[in-house]
């Protein structure tokens, strides 16, 4: 792809680097940035700058956050005693727009995946660890995407704290085998939380 200039070059190059968007796509939309108001393509600019420089992550739960404690963790009519299990934001947000859940969350920022070099100490398994060590959790419910490395990293988990006083459940499997929790639909997703079956169940069935 020829470029008349430099600078639309070196923009087109980095819209592309986002996942999903080839060069073709990424320079539709710079072409479309540059026929807007200066005034937009600077808010623009200014929001993702400001995302990325003030942006923190729950110190409870690790969930993506504007301040040190997110608003779910500090509501306090959420039921502190109920874990939901995630990879990363996206399925919280999945779940919460069921609104068919009322505990809290642990974010792992993603699976275990040794074809990608990801072992549990790149994950946040030990501070969910920590917390059910602390006895103030009765239960938790493994809601990771139904794939090899999502069943592999509910396992790992399981085994971590299966000799502490702490129920463990995993959605129920209305969600197809291989798909991403973000995918699903809203009233699949919310029934697949309220019929979630013990964790036990489903080691028995695989």
């Amino acid at each position: 792809m020829d470029f008349s200039s430099k600078l639309l070059e070196n923009a087109v190059y980095e819209v592309s680097q986002l996942p999903g968007i080839g060069k073709r796509t990424a320079l539709r939309l710079v072409l479309h940035l540059l026929r807007q108001p200066q005034e937009q393509t600077q808010r623009l600019s200014f929001a993702l700058q400001e995302m990325r420089d003030q942006i923190k992550h729950c110190k409870n739960c690790h969930n993506i956050s504007d301040v040190d404690i997110c608003d779910i963790c500090n509501n306090p009519s959420r039921d502190r005693s109920i874990i939901c299990v995630v990879e990363d934001i996206r399925d919280v947000m999945a779940i919460e727009n069921t609104s068919q859940y009322r505990g809290l969350y642990h974010v792992l920022g993603g699976k275990i995946s040794p074809m990608e070099g990801v072992g549990p100490h790149d994950l946040t398994i030990n501070s969910l660890v920590e917390k059910v060590k602390g006895g103030q959790v009765a239960e938790l419910i493994f809601a990771l995407s139904s794939t090899m490395e999502g069943d592999t990293t509910n396992f790992y988990i399981y085994k971590q704290i299966e000799a502490f006083d702490v129920k463990t459940s995993t959605i129920a499997r209305g969600i197809a085998v291989g798909d991403e929790l973000e995918y699903a639909d809203e009233v699949t997703l919310g029934r697949s939380i309220l019929n979630r079956v013990p964790f036990e169940n489903s080691l028995k069935s695989s």
